[in-house]
């Protein structure tokens, strides 16, 4: 998909660290608002024909790579989206299957001769190889994945069977929408090699929902032990404040042996330990730069996501990052309002 770099001038808050593409109609004059509005659009989507409302009253796409993925996150007044043939003839968007997170509003979905009504939390797939129409009646957001369709590993008979029908999974379609979320909040800030260990962690999860969706996951093949190491993933970020968490109790949640939980997390060049202890070092990371946590102590903190140790936490924090808890804390307080 098309990048871009038409912005009115407005930049982001201070506070939120973002390095991708911006396009907002915040300090474009009124007259002129729906022309940029449009505009901006046709510069992210390409050979779309999109309508909008005669007076736009706001607008914001904010746009990162991440690996050979494009993180998208749309916000403003209601729209429809009109993709026909003769528009996929002039562009070269059919190398592309979008993945998109509703995550304000309602919306309209037709393709494939499915018509489906989507609610704030469904995750979604179209194709931009085939016609398709998005109508958001109602002021929204909606946070996408730009896929190469070649990196799916899915024929067009397969993705037929996945488009216009939402991403519901009572433990992958929870995992992928959280993580879309919280993806397209931070994408623009990942060097590049972590963004390629996200992507390639996205098309994990989508590889492993289109084979459950196909009726092809079983646990003795490949995407079957895709699937058990997501759910387990998944697992762990549930349980990271319980100090009891370990790959023994890991594996029998999940009714498999310690030594099985171990070979997973080979195939991922890490161990079951490595990856709670990173886990719980992100989130304890988070939790310091935040304004409603500098009330806390750094050994709360630790605690609070199962660090029994605040020595320990302090010496895994410093290997992992450079330097030390309250030194990461000093260098990312937020700025008084």
């Amino acid at each position: 998909m098309k990048g871009s770099t038409l912005t009115p001038g407005a930049p982001l808050p201070e506070a939120v660290e973002f390095t991708g593409d911006l396009l907002t109609t915040a300090g474009v004059p009124a007259p002129r608002r729906r022309d940029y509005w449009r505009d901006a659009l046709s510069r992210t989507f390409g050979a779309v024909d999109m309508t909008v409302p005669d007076e736009v009253r706001s607008g914001t796409i904010r746009t990162a790579p991440l690996g050979r993925l494009q993180v998208t996150t749309v916000e403003g007044d209601p729209l429809e989206a009109l993709r026909t043939r003769r528009l996929i003839a002039r562009g070269d968007e059919d190398q592309y299957v979008v993945v998109k997170l509703l995550t304000r509003g309602g919306a309209r979905l037709e393709q494939d001769t499915r018509d489906v009504t989507l609610r704030a939390g469904d995750v979604f797939v179209y194709d931009m190889a085939r016609p398709v129409r998005l109508t958001l009646s109602e002021s929204f957001q909606t946070k996408s994945l730009v896929v190469p369709r070649q990196i799916l590993g899915l024929d067009e008979s397969d993705l037929r069977q996945l488009t216009a029908s939402p991403l519901r999974s009572e433990t992958l379609g929870g995992l992928l929408c959280t993580f879309l979320d919280r993806l397209a909040d931070t994408a623009g800030s990942y060097r590049p090699h972590i963004g390629e260990l996200l992507a390639r962690n996205v098309v994990d999860i989508l590889t492993v929902l289109a084979d459950e969706r196909l009726g092809r996951t079983s646990t003795d093949t490949p995407s079957g032990d895709a699937a058990m190491l997501l759910r387990i993933r998944a697992y762990i970020d549930r349980h990271l404040a319980d100090p009891e968490l370990s790959p023994r109790t890991i594996a029998g949640a999940h009714h498999i042996s310690v030594r099985y939980l171990h070979k997973l997390f080979e195939c991922e060049d890490t161990t079951a330990g490595r990856w709670i202890q990173s886990r719980r070092l992100e989130a304890c990371r988070r939790d310091l730069g935040r304004r409603e946590t500098m009330g806390r102590t750094i050994a709360a903190v630790a605690h609070r996501w199962g660090f029994a140790s605040a020595a320990h936490f302090s010496r895994v924090f410093r290997a992992a990052y450079g330097m030390s808890p309250s030194e990461w804390r000093d260098a990312h307080r937020p700025a008084a309002r």
